[in-house]
């Protein structure tokens, strides 16, 4: 498949990449179509490295060198039937909507997702994000799950896509490094999970709560701790349905922390040690 360059934004080559710069097309076609985008040369290494497959490149010219190491491992342009297609900076802008670091997109094939218990069967340390829609919040989410050791994430039905751009971008890929999968029903789930062995931790502002400082202090084998989105947090129903409600102590007047920050601080205070 040879290297195309690309001069406007109207060429067919590029239906993957334009066909998905509005915000309420890409929610409703990206998981349908089996597809996700990957933004720079990072986030694509590491997808590639999670074993998933892309579709097609679509690089700046002065960036080819770096990442002809990586074409040649995946088979795209002079080595094997994966198109690498060549475009400006300017063009690869209008297509993001920012300047574009080190510029390499990839269109990347979506895998499919596992069953819960697949994803969990080995895990001790489980987040679950409850309808985070701000795809910021879930992309900083799972970079700290990745460093902070969480064993898999699970996703609500309403949560925000993990594979959505900006999650992936903010993630710095580590979306493709945490397991994960969609749990649904929810919080029907929940039952699933406590008959695997998990206690489920809400994070939440409750009377009956307990600090994270005791749950640290005396963490139970498996642990699922449920974050909830900005605002309203977690849904009563959830809160009534987990086995423990727990409360980050604050100070200076503050009641809450961004749901990125809480689940950072959480991982950070319950990890093994």
């Amino acid at each position: 498949m040879p290297i195309v360059p690309l001069t406007d934004l109207g060429s067919t080559e590029l239906a993957d990449y334009t066909s998905l710069t509005d915000v309420a097309l890409r929610s409703r076609s990206e998981p349908e179509r089996g597809m996700y985008i990957a933004e720079s040369s990072t986030v694509i290494s590491r997808a590639v490295a999670a074993g998933h497959r892309p579709r097609s490149f679509l690089l700046e010219p002065k960036w080819l060198p770096d990442l002809e190491p990586l074409l040649a491992q995946v088979g795209a342009g002079e080595h094997g039937d994966i198109p690498v297609y060549l475009a400006e900076q300017d063009l690869l802008q209008e297509i993001t909507g920012f300047h574009l670091h080190r510029g390499a997109l990839a269109a990347m094939h979506r895998p499919p997702l596992a069953p819960v218990a697949q994803i969990v069967a080995g895990a001790r340390r489980v987040a679950i994000l409850e309808d985070i829609v701000d795809h910021t919040n879930v992309g900083a989410a799972f970079r700290s799950a990745a460093g902070l050791g969480v064993d898999a994430v699970l996703v609500t039905p309403r949560c925000a896509d993990p594979f959505y751009r900006r999650s992936v971008r903010v993630s710095m890929g580590t979306v493709f490094q945490v397991p994960w999968t969609r749990v649904d029903p929810w919080p029907d789930g929940i039952d699933a999970l406590r008959d695997a062995g998990f206690v489920t931790a809400a994070l939440a502002l409750d009377d009956d709560s307990i600090t994270l400082d005791e749950l640290a202090d005396d963490p139970p084998e498996r642990l699922a701790m449920v974050l909830g989105a900005e605002g309203h947090g977690l849904k009563a129903r959830t809160v009534a349905a987990c086995d423990l409600t727990v409360r980050i102590p604050m100070a200076g007047g503050v009641d809450s922390l961004n749901v990125a920050a809480a689940a950072a601080v959480a991982f950070w205070a319950t990890r093994r040690r």
